[in-house]
């Protein structure tokens, strides 16, 4: 175990004492029955027109100084009615109070059973207020106050609770009526009201007593346990991260009770939970370090055994339900990772999912005594043997030094850091957009990390209308205005292969913070390092460029022939391996002639040349001819992103060339049983095969041959697309191949007549 979590694990085991000063939360309400003497009922959630019947019944509020009791609406702006006056009754009242009682007291931190008496009725309407004050002891045994308000609608009015230094701020709104908002605090903590800016609020106040014996309860005080740890974490914060030091990158801590995500806060720990981050909230102040809180997910998979025995103890039968007789044998897989992060505040941090390392929990063998939240057994089949896979899902504290934040970011790539950055940015921009503000400092820190640990090259699965990550990426640079994160970006990342037609946008947007002759050159390097396999994008990017700026598309002569210069050829032949790339589609053309024939015709002019030349590649029906009908529409729409050029028009003829050669062709239906032979092999199969496509007689051939000649066979009908259909006849032995003459190949060529024809007409407008 590492030095830090040795010393904090020891040190957070001492503290044990739950609670804290102040406690506050919401609990569901089953209204109660409230009178007031003189007005009546009273509607809940409060009516405006009954908040007016109270103002008008009711005394202003007085306060203590020293012993004189004193009214003045500068310091305690306020209705108030008497227990005397008020009426509390409903037959679920009881157990409402009981269940908020039995929230507060662990809250702060009192074992003993804990008695709640009623003090009075407070009505907070428009401007009301109460400055910083403490309570005093009301009663014997008192020694905290508890508020509930109830459902009210109002605005402002927060409550400020302070002790030693530290400051709570609880807004106790309840605007819906299903619930009661609640706050219980030590009468000698200073507290205040801030002003209702909208609205009424009615809140009940009742003395907290404890009638035990002894001392009465006092705020929990870890102050010297807060002091060794700010100790430990300071001399962990100035050591130096190192691969091959054992101090842990962050330091992961495992909650006792379970929370989910709707009630993952700070605010909402219980028990020894609630006092650890105490502890380390007050030490990652003093220390400079950060703490968090997230969920923890850990999920595992391996090999399982089969005992037999349920978890129960029992024999395993067919009548066990909740057991399968399995248990697990050896791990083969782990993963652990963080979410649902929160801050000190309360909070949702845009943190992403953080990978955890075994060496970052603060206890080792951290789940050796956990149950698994879900757990799966899977039998043996087959060469597989049998299998589990179980998840833990656990609370945790967590926390770092402050200046790592961008190392622990890292941890877990882009799914962290691209959020995290986002949000800096955009909290930046609505902070007035400083170049100087720490955000700004911080925000191109963390690009350059990112930038510099960008993935490599490879393909991953993403979703067709979701931004790319270079593009998220590049936005994030251009509105920090990050001329040197730009460049570093272009040259360390776009041009080393991670580029998209889909980024050109982005991209685009970030170059045209440069000047213009370093974009154009950009441009250039993007091309030269990227246009051999990257040519649709660099096309693209071209087209992009030449059509924002026309009178300046000259400057981008040197990109273009780059990109002219490695135009896919032509394709190597089907018996020779080659690794799969891109393939060529329509869409290319349109971009690519759409930026030459705006940079230079004469390189417009060879491209034409290059594709015409090589039909493998550049297919006329599938490839150039839907170009050829893009391309007119585009110069037909106003402004037009191609230009009417000789090369254009080269290869506009080349396209009615080639239709209207195709149409010129008889086109009839076979007259005899006679169809074409192309088969490529010569075995005595094939030669049997070859003999009966020319047979003008023949319209069926069975072929009785054990399976191996009968699949080699069908392969060969299949690659020379004969018009043979094929079904195996499976009696007698072997088994024989029925092949059927049709009409396929006809049936293509009518298809393709009609499909001509609408083309030539499309192109002939």
């Amino acid at each position: 175990m590492s030095t830090i979590a040795a010393d904090l694990v020891e040190l957070l085991g001492t503290v044990r004492r739950p609670g804290d000063f102040c406690t506050s939360g919401t609990v569901e309400l089953l209204a109660p029955s409230l009178e007031i003497a003189g007005i009546g009922p009273i509607a809940l959630p409060l009516l405006p027109l009954q908040a007016e019947q109270l103002a008008a019944a009711a005394e202003r509020a007085p306060f203590g100084r020293g012993q004189d009791t004193l009214i003045d609406t500068t310091v305690r702006r306020t209705w108030q009615f008497g227990p005397d006056r008020v009426r509390i009754a409903g037959r679920h009242w009881p157990r409402t109070l009981e269940a908020i009682l039995a929230r507060v007291a662990p809250g702060l931190g009192v074992g003993d059973p804990i008695e709640a008496e009623f003090y009075k009725l407070l009505l907070y309407d428009a401007g009301s207020f109460f400055v910083s004050h403490r309570d005093t002891e009301k009663s014997p045994g008192m020694f905290a106050t508890l508020v509930i308000v109830l459902p009210s609608h109002c605005e402002g009015g927060e409550l400020l609770v302070r002790h030693r230094g530290r400051e709570a701020r609880l807004d106790l709104r309840c605007d819906d009526p299903a619930e009661a908002s609640f706050a219980a605090f030590y009468a000698d903590c200073p507290h205040e009201v801030l002003p209702i800016t909208a609205g009424c609020r009615l809140t009940l106040v009742y003395n907290l007593l404890r009638h035990g014996r002894g001392k009465l309860p006092e705020p929990p005080d870890y102050n010297a346990e807060q002091v060794r740890a700010a100790e430990f974490l300071r001399a962990w914060s100035e050591t130096p991260a190192s691969p091959s030091d054992d101090e842990p990158l962050k330091l992961v801590h495992l909650l006792e009770h379970a929370y989910t995500p709707a009630e993952l806060g700070f605010h909402t720990l219980k028990g020894a939970d609630a006092a650890a981050a105490s502890v380390l909230a007050a030490a990652s102040r003093r220390s400079g370090c950060e703490l968090h809180l997230a969920l923890l997910t850990r999920e595992e998979s391996g090999s399982a055994d089969y005992t037999g025995y349920s978890r129960h103890g029992r024999r395993h039968n067919d009548d066990d339900d909740d057991d399968d007789g399995f248990e697990a044998s050896e791990i083969g897989d782990r993963s652990t990772t963080l979410s649902e992060w929160r801050r000190l505040d309360g909070s949702p941090s845009p943190l992403g999912e953080i990978p955890v390392d075994d060496g970052e929990f603060s206890l080792e063998d951290a789940f050796a005594e956990l149950e698994p939240d879900e757990i799966h057994f899977q039998e043996a089949t087959g060469n597989a043997g049998a299998s589990f896979e179980r998840t833990y899902r656990r609370a945790a504290l967590v926390i770092w030094p402050q200046d790592r934040t961008f190392a622990v970011l890292c941890q877990a790539g882009l799914a962290a850091t691209l959020p995290f950055l986002e949000d800096m940015v955009q909290r930046w921009a609505a902070d007035g957009a400083d170049p100087g503000a720490p955000l700004h400092r911080d925000a191109h820190e963390l690009a350059g990390h990112m930038i510099a640990q960008w993935p490599k090259p490879g393909w991953h699965p993403r979703q067709a209308e979701t931004p790319t990550d270079a593009t998220r990426m590049l936005a994030a640079l251009t509105r920090l205005h990050d001329i040197a994160g730009i460049e570093a970006f272009v040259t360390g990342v776009t041009t080393a292969g991670v580029y998209e037609k889909a980024d050109n946008g982005a991209l685009l947007d970030a170059l045209g913070l440069l000047p213009r002759q370093a974009g154009i050159a950009s441009i250039e390097r993007i091309v030269r390092a990227t246009g051999a396999t990257a040519f649709a994008p660099c096309a693209d990017l071209l087209a992009r460029a030449a059509a924002a700026a026309p009178e300046h598309a000259a400057l981008l002569r040197h990109a273009a022939a780059a990109l002219v210069g490695v135009l896919p050829a032509q394709p190597k032949p089907a018996n020779e391996w080659q690794p799969r790339g891109p393939v060529v589609e329509p869409s290319f053309i349109v971009d690519l002639l759409g930026a030459l024939t705006a940079i230079d015709e004469a390189l417009a002019d060879r491209a034409v040349t290059h594709v015409l030349s090589r039909p493998g590649t550049y297919d006329p029906d599938t490839v150039l001819v839907p170009a050829m009908k893009a391309l007119l529409n585009a110069m037909k729409a106003p402004p037009g992103s191609v230009n009417a050029s000789p090369a254009v028009d080269r290869l506009h003829a080349a396209c009615l060339a080639h239709l209207r050669a195709r149409i010129a062709e008889p086109l009839a239906p076979p007259s005899d049983w006679r169809r074409p032979s192309a088969v490529g092999c010569n075995c005595q199969h094939c030669t049997e095969l070859g003999r009966f496509l020319s047979d003008p007689v023949r319209e069926t051939w069975v072929f009785k041959a054990a399976q191996i000649h009968r699949n080699h066979v069908e392969e060969s009908i299949r690659k020379a697309r004969c018009d043979v259909d094929t079904i195996t006849e499976r009696r007698g032995s072997p088994h024989g191949l029925i092949c059927t003459k049709n009409q396929a190949s006809y049936q293509r060529r009518a298809r393709q007549r009609v499909e001509d024809t609408a083309n030539l007409a499309a192109l002939s407008r």
